[in-house]
């Protein structure tokens, strides 16, 4: 920057009050300081003068609190039921300032006017990145000729505040980009599997969880999930653990000198015979010949230097503090000056950081700074350059300690000790490591071979100030190879395998920080959630088990057959931000990438979602939903609805199986059209009336039941729901609506439990295609104990399967229990949106294949006829095949209820009155 004699003023935006009031404070050195108010009363101004590399500045100091801009949809998107959850994957979103930031952002506006320059002082990572664009834009829409500046800084201390002033950098877009780019990637998939899921279960189970049930949301997260898989899976593996006993010899030696312990080198063995046999020919040879000594330095070595995962996994194990209340008072620390930045994922110091500077400042302290000393003096040898970790993060150094203290009135216990280890870290991870000699002894009895070995420490070096780490070890007593004696004890014992212990908060992070699941400044937010929404429960051994709500939500992602609960996906998700932050690759190319890919699961969930259904109802009872919740469930939308202007109109059935057009913005709003009583099948397609306005409303291709119309009529008919279809009309004149059953009752009444059997009888079963029962009834799928190990499995008959001759699956048989088809064979292609299906009998005499290239021909051509379209008519092809999907995904399907065959429909069955 160019100096000049004319002051120019400089607005300096950081990211937080306190650290606003430290970077003034320390700039100014506390003279002529001048404070004033600004919109907001929280984030004060203060005014200073300050000279950059020869410029006059009057300084302007403020601050934002975190971010300052929140990405949402657009109101139209933003009620839950305003849409289907499957639109959130293309609906336009938004960054705007919430209301609670508007004075924030009016002081920035304001100030921005009247200055020159905008330096940035935001937290040097890519959130604090982020946040600074927010703050550019804010500035820049208010001012355009500003020029702008970032200070990059680790520690809020005097000597590295006023270095960073001096040499500003240019703002990096690509760190902006990635957090842009997984902001809206988290928005979209949270919001689409939290709707749907909130939606499908909320109301159909009675869930005992501590929030009220009718405000309970089942939230989904893309790094909270897979934190939660870990949770459950580690769960799964002790309960599925079965104890096995084994059989080990131990042998010992008691001396003049002390004992010694000899471990078999077999370890044990599961086969008890085998390890008595062992053990009488030890007890028959018992002279022991000692084959070796071994004598060798051994090495323990300090830790690398501290990064976030580091510091967080190490309190919870020394203190027993959370990753979330360990981040808290890190962050207060830094902030008052006495850490470093506590957010970073490096764990290598750079060439230019002064060590021994560090190490100096705690020379003064009545505990260590003895050993401090001993450092700094050459002739100790205790001095190591510290190891290198091999992370960098390109922001921030290893966190340390910034500025001596021997304790602060204000600190509470916590800090004392998070201090404490931030510095005996740093002091430790600068010495020479401990130096052990280690003797390994083995010795011989009857051909079997046993080993003790001893250590003794000869130098302590780092561990005499790492408190937190200890180097165990015993003295043997001295043996010659070629010694023989007689073992003081010889003994054969048993014992049991044992599961591994539940995961505690510095496994879970281990865990995470290997996936690749969140960041280093984001996972104790993610291990909190799951908290939070009572996914799981930590007890007082710092461990966590999953709730019941948690682990039925695993169960039922885990039976539909992959793996939205496993880390693979978010870990993909992570190394492409990453990539975006390097430049790599471009935020467009990210966002397109993950969200068709997440898009994909979604709606592959979506109709899988019986496998959810079932594994919530292993852990908690059903509950009777309202006739206002049926209202609720989002369908194929047909138009904008015309009365409010404002919700979708979709297509969907009431409690009774009757098919209407209702408004999605009910109770508010009202408005329904109701069809015809004799509509048997309703898929919207992507066809739009040219008479209707205002548009687009989108034709419904319907299908009417024969014997509830008039001759005349076509039981298949393309029809609007505008006003402009006549035959539609007359059909309502004639048959009445759906809604007549209803209307009786002077409104919709929940059915009663036979009354609701007795419609799920009307329905095919999903699983063999046949009437008089549901899926979970079927008497074709045989179903075993379900328990927190095992999920339910379809049992083939006698492994018999066939090949589906649209997507190669293999095609397992299956008998039918129904009173028309009782004992006899099928095969049916389990995959979704395959409709192979084929009787046994039909293959041995020589029948077509009832699938994409046998008697589903007709049903394939009927399907495309209706052409392809998404929600909205904005892409997809949800009924290509004839399916309508409602809110949850509920399908109604091209296929025969009678018998199965997807080439016709029940009205024109050749079975259907034999």
């Amino acid at each position: 920057m160019s100096g000049g004699g004319r002051a120019i003023n400089v607005l300096n935006v950081a990211e937080k009050p306190s650290v606003a009031k430290s970077v003034a404070t320390l700039l100014s050195r506390g003279q002529g300081m001048r404070v004033r108010e600004g919109r907001s009363r929280y984030n004060k101004i203060f005014e200073f003068d300050y000279g950059i590399r020869g410029q006059r500045c009057r300084m302007l100091v403020t601050s934002v609190t975190g971010h300052l801009m929140e990405l949402e949809f657009e109101d139209r998107f933003r009620k839950w039921h305003s849409c289907d959850p499957a639109d959130l994957y293309a609906a336009p979103v938004r960054k705007s300032v919430p209301q609670d930031k508007l004075d924030i952002k009016r002081t920035l506006e304001e100030e921005a006017r009247r200055c020159q320059w905008l330096v940035l002082w935001l937290d040097c990572d890519r959130e604090g990145e982020n946040i600074a664009f927010e703050v550019i834009d804010t500035c820049t829409a208010a001012n355009c000729n500003l020029t702008i500046k970032r200070a990059r800084f680790s520690a809020l201390i005097e000597r590295e505040i006023h270095d960073s002033v001096q040499n500003l950098v240019e703002p990096n877009r690509w760190f902006a980009d990635a957090v842009d780019a997984r902001q809206e990637i988290d928005l979209r998939i949270g919001a689409s599997f939290t709707r749907f899921q909130t939606m499908l279960l909320r109301d159909a189970f009675v869930i005992d969880s501590a929030a009220d049930d009718r405000n309970l949301v089942l939230s989904y997260g893309p790094c909270q999930f897979p934190t939660l898989g870990f949770v459950v899976e580690r769960f799964w593996e002790i309960q599925s653990h079965e104890p096995e006993e084994f059989w080990i010899i131990n042998c010992s030696h008691k001396s003049e000198e002390g004992i010694a312990t000899f471990n078999w080198t077999r370890g044990h063995l599961f086969d008890y015979t085998c390890a008595v046999i062992i053990y009488e020919m030890c007890v028959e040879e018992p002279p022991a010949t000692v084959a070796g000594v071994r004598q060798q330095e051994k090495y323990k070595y300090p830790p690398h230097p501290l990064s976030t995962i580091e510091l967080e996994k190490r309190a919870s194990r020394y203190f027993r503090m959370s990753s979330e209340h360990t981040m808290k008072v890190a962050e207060e620390l830094y902030q008052a000056g006495f850490i470093s930045y506590p957010r970073t994922e490096t764990d290598n110091f750079s060439a230019r950081t002064d060590l021994h500077a560090i190490v100096q400042e705690q020379r003064g302290h009545p505990v260590w700074g003895s050993y401090a000393q001993r450092l700094l003096d050459p002739s100790s040898g205790l001095w190591r350059n510290p190891s290198n970790g091999g992370h960098d993060d390109k922001a921030h150094p290893p966190i340390h300690p910034t500025k001596f203290s021997g304790g602060e009135r204000n600190w509470s216990q916590d800090h004392h000790r998070l201090y404490e280890l931030v510095v005996r870290h740093f002091l430790a991870c600068v010495s020479q490591p401990a130096v052990g000699a280690e003797t390994t002894v083995e010795i011989d009895i009857a051909g079997e071979q046993f080993a003790a070995s001893g250590r003794v420490i000869i130098a302590k070096n780092y561990l005499d100030v790492y408190r937190f780490e200890s180097w165990g070890g015993s003295v043997i007593p001295t043996y010659v190879p070629g010694q023989q004696f007689i073992p003081t004890t010889l003994t054969l014992d048993s014992g049991v395998t044992r599961p591994p212990p539940l995961l505690s908060e510095a496994d879970l992070l281990n865990c995470m920080d290997k996936a690749g699941i969140g960041t280093d400044a984001t996972m104790h937010d993610h291990i909190k959630k799951l908290l939070d929404r009572f996914y799981a429960t930590k007890d007082q051994n710092m461990r966590f088990s999953p709730t019941n709500l948690g682990e039925a939500l695993v169960m039922g992602y885990d039976d539909m057959g992959y793996k939205l609960w496993k880390p693979n996906l978010r870990s993909m998700m992570e190394f492409d931000m990453r990539a975006v932050s390097e430049g790599a690759k471009t935020k467009a190319e990210v966002l397109e990438t993950c969200l068709q890919q997440m898009k994909a699961c979604f709606l592959d969930a979506r109709s899988n979602k019986q496998k959810l259904m079932e594994a919530m109802a292993v852990f908690f009872e059903r509950a009777a939903r309202t006739a206002r919740d049926e209202q609720h469930v989002v369908g194929e939308f047909v138009r904008l609805c015309g009365l409010c202007h404002q919700s979708n109109m979709v297509l969907k059935r009431n409690r009774d199986g009757n098919f209407m057009v209702g408004c999605l913005g009910f109770p508010q709003c009202r408005n329904v059209v109701w069809l015809p009583g004799s509509v048997s099948e309703a898929v919207v397609t992507a066809n739009i009336c040219n008479s209707c306005s205002p548009g687009p409303i989108y034709m419904i291709q319907f299908k009417f039941r024969r014997l509830e119309i008039p001759p005349i009529f076509s039981v298949d008919h393309l029809g609007c729901i505008g006003g402009c279809d006549d035959t539609l009309q007359q059909l309502t004149e004639i048959c009445g609506t759906g809604s007549r059953m209803s209307a009786r009752g002077g409104g919709p009444t929940p059915l009663s439990s036979s009354a609701q059997r007795s419609n799920s009888r009307q329905q095919a079963c999903s699983s063999c295609r046949q009437l008089g029962h549901s899926s979970t009834d079927c008497p074709s799928v045989i179903s075993g104990t379900r328990n927190s190990r095992s999920r339910r499995a379809d049992q083939q008959d006698g492994g018999l399967s066939v090949s589906c001759d649209t997507c190669g699956a293999s095609c397992p048989m299956r008998t039918a229990n129904t009173a028309n088809n009782k004992g006899r064979k099928f095969y049916s292609c389990q995959s979704e949106g395959c409709n192979f299906f084929v009787w046994e009998d039909s293959l041995q005499n020589g029948g077509g294949r009832h699938g994409a290239n046998g008697g589903a021909s007709n049903s394939r051509a009927r399907s495309n006829s209706l052409g392809g379209r998404g929600r909205g008519g904005r892409g997809g092809n949800n009924a290509t095949n004839g399916t309508f999907v409602s809110a949850t995904g509920d399908p109604v399907t091209g296929r025969c209820y009678v018998c199965g065959d997807p080439s016709h429909f029940a009205n024109a069955c050749p079975n259907r009155f034999t």
